[in-house]
């Protein structure tokens, strides 16, 4: 090819053939063009439309790996891929080379009006073939015995996982991680013989916790600042009363005179195996979101323990999430949860929401684990001044 400008014209040439129908036509002039000018990606594209249109799959796929071999992000032949692909029924294939094209989309600060149409017309294939996908997984897995309701809930949710309809949390620890834990979201209440007795106090709890209530002072702010401490991450829950606490134990110490206006909550936690730290905890407290609030995302500090909530006041579109499970508070019911893994809270109602919380130790760890924990957080406290308050 002399010059750029004969170039251009040739390949405007080709495609005026291809858009009247001409695509045979257009072929043989890309194919000329091509071999006098094989970095020519827009001309290897060219050929590729050129072919597809002539329902020659491999040659269309050949040229367009000739475009990407010279471009790796080239958005055209990734999406030309997928359409020979699709042509061809092989839907997984299409939907791997429209996902390719879309994720490199998101980077771009902008396209053509004629590249947005083509990669709307990627997205939608991409959801109508994962919506297919599933189809064909779900029917097959009904065949093989399962159900989403009374099968395996692990297994269930590897499913939602691989989908994509649920995304992967692990444990994230501010302050201790202790290796090889199993990484669950929410435990089984079933699983803890212990829960039924606290449970079976709730009416006596909830009388205490109405009590407390008629003394507006009596909740302080949960996230309390701290002077020799930098601010929180989130400094919005600093001092925020919203969130507020009544401590029966904090820091791992009793709290005499909220314990002596609640003893029958002090008789009942004490059934559970408390996480005991010298200094640090168990922390034992009614936990109050007042109407509108909500806490947002966060981990805790060590992963060596479980938060437990005794859900006392509940009313109605209050949400907690812990990963990538949202559970309801029902009044009297346990939720045991994993609280390194991100999880909050949000109370979209009118009404106070109120749980009773408390720390337990993991049930995978050991005695010595269990020691070996405490002193290791004890030795931490004597370098430093002490730890910040755990929990949800």
């Amino acid at each position: 090819m002399s010059n750029a400008g004969s170039t251009s014209q040739i390949e405007a040439a080709a495609s005026q053939a291809l858009a009247r129908g001409d695509a045979l036509g257009a072929r043989k002039i890309f194919e000329r063009l091509v071999t006098q000018e094989p970095r020519a990606v827009s001309a290897w594209l060219g050929l590729s439309r050129a072919c597809h249109a002539l329902n020659d799959s491999d040659a269309s796929l050949a040229a367009a790996d000739r475009a990407l071999a010279l471009d790796p992000r080239d958005l055209r032949a990734l999406l030309l891929k997928g359409d020979v692909y699709s042509g061809r029924g092989e839907e997984r294939t299409a939907c791997t080379f429209y996902t390719a094209a879309l994720r490199q989309a998101a980077a771009l600060q902008s396209a053509s009006p004629d590249l947005i149409n083509e990669l709307r017309r990627a997205k939608t294939a991409t959801e109508r073939y994962a919506a297919n996908y599933e189809a064909h997984l779900r029917a097959r897995l009904a065949d093989s015995g399962f159900d989403a309701q009374s099968s395996s809930q692990r297994f269930a949710q590897s499913i939602d996982l691989m989908l994509g309809k649920k995304r992967v949390y692990m444990q994230q620890p501010s302050q201790y991680y202790f290796p090889e834990l199993p990484q669950v979201q929410f435990y089984d209440r079933k699983d803890f013989p212990w829960v039924e007795a606290i449970e079976a106090a709730t009416d006596d709890i909830r009388a205490e916790l109405m009590n407390v209530l008629k003394d507006e002072d009596a909740f302080r702010p949960y996230v309390e600042r701290v002077p020799n401490r930098p601010p929180p991450d989130d400094a919005s829950m600093a001092g925020n009363p919203d969130w507020g606490a009544y401590f029966l134990w904090k820091d791992g110490k009793l709290v005499p005179e909220h314990a002596a206006r609640c003893p029958k909550t002090v008789r009942a936690v004490e059934n559970a195996p408390l996480c005991r730290i010298p200094n640090r905890t168990p922390s034992v407290l009614f936990s109050r979101l007042k109407p509108g609030a909500r806490i947002p995302p966060h981990t805790g500090y060590i992963n060596t323990r479980l938060i437990c909530h005794l859900p006392l006041i509940v009313p109605e579109k209050c949400f907690f999430r812990v990963g990538n499970d949202e559970r309801q508070w029902t009044v009297g019911k346990t939720l045991l949860f994993d609280d390194t893994i991100e999880h909050e809270a949000r109370n979209d109602s009118t009404e106070t929401r109120v749980v009773l919380i408390f720390e337990i130790w993991r049930p995978e760890l050991t005695i010595e684990e269990q020691r070996l924990v405490a002193a290791t957080l004890e030795a931490i406290d004597t370098y430093g001044s002490g730890a910040a308050p755990w929990g949800t």
